[in-house]
C-alpha cells in the first residue's frame, strides 16, 4: 500500500486542506462502520497508538496564525500533532517575495524537518499533494518554496499541486505580481498543477444556491451535496468560503479515491503526469466535476451515467473559465467511481470522441480508472482531468494584468526591499509565462491542420 502526504500553506491552502479532511473522514467512517485502522486509511492516516487514534499525513504552514488555531479549536483537532504545524503571526503582507525569501529563508530547517517527518512515517511515499492559492503573499510565495524544497529533497516522489487563481476581481492589488511569480516556480518545479479559479468556483456555488431557490417544493441543497460538509466549518459555523473550499476538496477527494479504496481499475497517483504530460513544463490539468448540482428535489431526477460523462465536458463543471472544445486536448484522464463498469467507460468515450479535438500524434490518449466506492450520498461521480490548451486564456489573462501593474511599475518597491528579491525576477517570470503561451498557442495552431486518420487496413483471419 502506497502513502501520500497533503501539505497545506497559507490561509487558503489550510481551508481547503482542513475541508478534504473533513470530508475524507467521511467517506472512511461511511465504509468502515467499525472504525478499524486499515488499508484504506493508511494510504493518508498513520496509526499512532493502541487505542487505533488516527493521525493525519500532512504538513500545515501558515505565516499567519488564526486559520490553523481554528483547525485545532475544530473537531479534527485530535488528529494533529502540534509538530506538523509550522506558524508565525505576522504574516507575508500580500507579498510573494516576503513569502517565498523573507519567510522561506527563516522557516527553511523547520519546513524540511517536518517534511522528512512525514515522509519517515510512510512505508512506500508515492505523492505530496501541496494545496495552495496563488494571489496572496504567504500561499503564493512561502507555497512556491515548498514545492521547491520537495523537489530538492524528495526528487523521485510525484508533486501534484491544487492551485487557487484569484479573480480579476480580487481585492488584494498586488495579486497578479504574487500570481505570475508563483507561475514560473510551478511551471518549473512541480509535476501537475491543477488550476482552479476563485470566479469559476464563485459562478458554481451561485448556481447551486439559485436552484435551491427556485421556489420548487423540497428544492433544497442536500446535506452530501458537493457544496456542503457534514461538519458544517471548520469549528461548527458555517463560513463564507466554505462552499467554494468544499469543491476544490471534492476534487481532491476523488482524485485520492483510487489510493484510499478498492476499485476493479485502479489510477496510480504516478500515472497522472506518466500519461497526461506529454512535455515536462505543459503539466496544468483542467479539473471538472460531476455530480456539482444535486438537489434534494424529488421531482429533479438523478443524473443518468451517459449525462454525467457530457456533463464532465462542460463549461458549467469545469474549474477554470475555459471551453476546452474549442482548443485541443494533449490527453485526457477519467477517473470515476461508483457502480461503474468498464464498458460504460470505452462506451462513452467512444461517444464523447468525435466532439473532443486531440492532438493528431495522440487521438488515444486517455486514461481511466474506476473506483467502487462512491462519495457519500451519491451513487456514482467523475473527476475528468484534461490537459487541455484552454488554460491558455486564463495564462493569459492574468499576463495582462501583471503587464498594467509592471507598466508603471506598481507596488514594485514593496517587493525590492526584501533581501534576495530582484527586478531580474519580474522579468524572467513574466518570460516564462510568455513562453509557456506561446507553447499552447503553437500546439492550438495545429487543430485547424487535424487531419482523420486514415483507415486501418483489415487483415482476414
Amino acid at each position: 500500500m502506497t502513502q501520500s502526504v497533503v501539505v497545506q500553506v497559507g490561509q487558503c491552502g489550510n481551508q481547503v486542506g482542513c475541508r478534504f479532511w473533513d470530508l475524507a473522514l467521511r467517506e472512511h467512517s461511511h465504509v468502515n462502520k467499525k472504525g478499524i485502522y486499515d488499508e484504506a486509511l493508511s494510504s493518508f492516516f498513520r496509526n499512532v497508538d493502541s487505542r487505533l487514534m488516527s493521525s493525519l499525513q500532512a504538513v500545515l504552514v501558515d505565516m499567519e496564525e488564526g486559520v490553523v488555531n481554528e483547525i485545532l479549536q475544530g473537531p479534527l483537532r485530535e488528529l494533529f500533532d502540534s509538530t506538523q504545524l509550522i506558524t508565525d503571526v505576522s504574516g507575508s503582507g500580500n507579498n510573494w517575495a516576503v513569502g517565498h525569501w523573507t519567510y522561506g529563508s527563516a522557516y527553511r530547517e523547520q519546513i524540511v524537518d517536518q517534511l522528512r517527518r512525514a515522509a519517515e512515517h510512510c512505508d512506500c511515499l508515492q505523492c505530496f499533494f501541496l494545496i495552495h492559492s496563488m494571489g496572496g503573499g504567504t500561499g503564493s510565495g512561502l507555497g512556491t518554496c515548498v514545492l521547491k524544497l520537495l523537489e530538492e529533497e524528495f526528487p523521485e516522489v510525484c508533486r501534484i499541486v491544487t492551485s487557487v487563481y484569484p479573480s480579476a476581481e480580487d481585492d488584494v492589488v498586488t495579486s497578479p505580481y504574487n500570481s505570475v511569480l508563483a507561475m514560473r516556480e510551478l511551471t518549473e518545479h512541480a509535476d501537475c498543477v491543477l488550476p482552479v479559479e476563485n470566479q469559476s468556483l464563485v459562478d458554481i456555488v451561485n448556481k447551486i444556491k439559485h436552484m435551491s431557490h427556485s421556489g420548487k417544493p423540497g428544492s433544497v441543497i442536500k446535506k452530501d451535496s458537493a457544496i456542503i460538509s457534514g461538519q458544517g466549518g471548520v469549528s461548527g459555523a458555517e463560513k463564507p468560503f466554505d462552499a467554494m473550499n468544499n469543491i476544490v476538496a471534492n476534487l481532491l477527494l476523488n482524485i485520492t479515491s483510487s489510493a484510499r479504496f478498492e476499485g476493479s481499475l485502479n489510477m496510480d497517483l504516478n500515472e497522472i503526469a506518466m500519461n497526461l504530460v506529454p512535455f515536462p513544463r505543459l503539466h496544468y490539468l483542467v479539473p471538472s466535476l460531476t455530480p456539482l448540482y444535486t438537489l434534494a428535489d424529488v421531482n429533479i431526477p438523478t443524473r443518468r451515467l451517459d449525462q454525467m460523462f457530457t456533463d464532465a465536458f462542460s463549461k458549467d463543471h469545469q474549474l477554470i473559465r475555459a471551453d476546452p472544445k474549442h482548443s485541443l486536448y494533449l490527453a485526457c484522464a477519467l477517473m470515476v467511481r461508483g457502480n461503474v463498469q468498464v464498458s460504460d467507460l470505452r462506451r462513452n468515450i467512444e461517444r464523447l470522441k468525435p466532439m473532443l479535438p486531440f492532438v493528431s500524434w495522440n487521438q488515444e490518449g486517455w486514461k481511466t480508472g474506476l473506483c467502487s466506492v462512491p462519495p457519500v450520498g451519491h451513487s456514482h461521480s467523475l473527476l475528468a482531468l484534461a490537459n487541455n490548451t484552454c488554460v491558455k486564456s486564463t495564462f493569459m489573462e492574468l499576463r495582462d494584468r501583471f503587464t498594467k501593474l509592471y507598466r508603471k511599475k506598481a507596488h514594485m518597491h514593496h517587493y525590492l526591499h526584501v533581501d534576495g528579491m530582484e527586478q531580474g525576477c519580474f522579468t524572467e517570470a513574466i518570460s516564462s509565462l510568455s513562453s509557456l503561451i506561446e507553447e499552447y498557442s503553437q500546439l492550438d495552431a495545429t487543430k485547424d491542420r487535424l487531419m482523420p486518420d486514415a483507415a486501418r487496413l483489415n487483415i482476414a483471419t
